[in-house]
């Protein structure tokens, strides 16, 4: 049995930045409400709150929670629903056991006290996982919250046949990129797709644009608030990105990924940045197995492809499970290598976190992640995850759209983040 020959370079600096956190309030909809399910009480059972609302990732995770030998009701809510309410459903009658994110949006509620310590869990699961894995599951106390399940990295989506029978090379710099993105459009392509309609998937553009043009450290040191949203630094940007507009899709405000990724399907569109989950739109057989990916390209040397956007998906429990017993015997469960390798069997467009996890059945999509993330020198958790919930969710979000809808007043919205990142942070 093959092991995943990488233990992911997290620095604990990045992961461990929490000081300034505070609580943003999300409104939960009737749908999160409505769908609570408690426990009855019984020691096996446990609820399950879940954001695997896409067909094919909620069908995976209801065939491994079957296997855990535990009584699980499944509680899936639409993953933008979920993840934009979290708050008040993590402050109202949570489910035991949730879907959520490693590094900073994991910390921010443990610091808020709304999360379950899992230490325990890890005295038993850590052999299992690199000290990488352990330090983003890890609070600013210390203690661990999460359990990790599997990451996937961004990077930039092609067709293999349409570069074959166009003729087209890899870009490595970003030179390169935009002479190959101007000969698609050329030939009649879109070629760069994006659908922006949920607000965050637009996040991965300016995160790869700002960790190649000013590094991985002023990366994580502005979603921090330590560093200015109205430098030249983060105005250099937005410049760059608006040499690529010419080339992206039209009207990415009004489409969501999904839609975006059809395009792709279609060879309507050359190149996508997503994450591996784009996989989950190509139908299997010969369009899934023409799928492939190319890293973000090199804008300065000093930089190069250092940085990788590789997010960390996993679970925690809430502060009120009604079951912790049962809630920490599924996460024991989930963290295994045999519940990670039966959940990638039928959503193969991740790689496991556990390290005893086997690689001998991973498609050329998986051994191409294993490869991108070994190689990295730092892992970036994407910018919504990276930074405190209210200020993703109410300030980088519409900020990307006014972007992308007006990009001619670069300073004007810099300066208005600066002032918005200031009155949250110091809240």
């Amino acid at each position: 049995m093959a092991n995943p020959p990488f233990q992911i370079p997290v620095a604990r600096r990045s992961l461990l930045r929490v000081a300034t956190l505070g609580a943003g309030a999300l409104a939960v909809p009737a749908a999160v409400a409505g769908c609570e399910k408690p426990s009855d009480g019984d020691g096996d059972s446990v609820t399950f709150g879940s954001n695997y609302s896409d067909e094919v990732p909620k069908q995976a995770i209801a065939e491994v929670l079957q296997e855990s030998e535990l009584n699980v009701k499944i509680n899936t809510v639409d993953h933008n629903t979920f993840q934009e309410n979290i708050n008040r459903y993590l402050q109202a009658t949570p489910d035991d056991v949730f879907t959520w994110f490693a590094g900073f949006r994991m910390q921010f509620f443990a610091a808020q006290h709304l999360a379950t310590d899992v230490s325990d869990v890890w005295s038993d699961i850590g052999g299992s996982f690199s000290d990488a894995f352990k330090q983003a599951s890890t609070g600013q106390d210390g203690k661990q919250y999460f359990v990790p399940f599997y990451l996937y990295p961004w990077a930039v989506f092609y067709r293999k046949s349409l570069f074959q029978a166009r003729g087209y090379e890899i870009p490595k710099t970003w030179d390169e990129y935009q002479a190959l993105a101007a000969r698609m459009q050329a030939d009649g392509l879109a070629p760069i797709a994006m659908g922006n309609k949920d607000g965050w998937p637009a996040m991965g553009t300016f995160d790869y644009l700002n960790m190649r043009l000013n590094g991985y450290e002023f990366h994580v040191d502005l979603l921090a608030g330590r560093e200015p949203w109205d430098s030249p630094k983060v105005k250099q940007v937005f410049g760059l990105w608006t040499e690529l507009l010419p080339f992206t899709q039209a009207g990415a405000n009004g489409r969501t990924w999904q839609e975006a990724a059809q395009s792709l399907v279609a060879k309507e569109a050359g190149m996508y940045l997503l994450g591996m989950f784009v996989g989950q739109q190509f139908p299997e057989g010969a369009d899934y197995d023409d799928l492939s990916y190319f890293p973000f390209p090199t804008i300065t040397e000093a930089n190069g492809q250092d940085a990788v956007e590789a997010p960390i998906d996993g679970f925690m429990i809430s502060s009120k499970a009604k079951n912790v017993d049962g809630a920490k015997r599924l996460l024991r469960y989930l963290a295994t290598p045999e519940a990670q390798n039966a959940y990638l069997a039928s959503d193969p467009n991740n790689i496991a976190c556990n390290t005893e996890a086997s690689t001998s059945g991973y498609n050329a999509l998986q051994g191409k992640a294993v490869e991108l993330v070994s190689g990295a020198k730092h892992i970036s958790q994407f910018l919504d995850r990276d930074t405190r919930p209210d200020f993703a969710s109410t300030v980088m979000i519409p900020s990307l759209q006014t972007f992308l809808n007006n990009p001619r007043d670069i300073d004007g919205l810099c300066q208005q983040i600066e002032a918005q990142k200031k009155s949250i942070f110091t809240s």
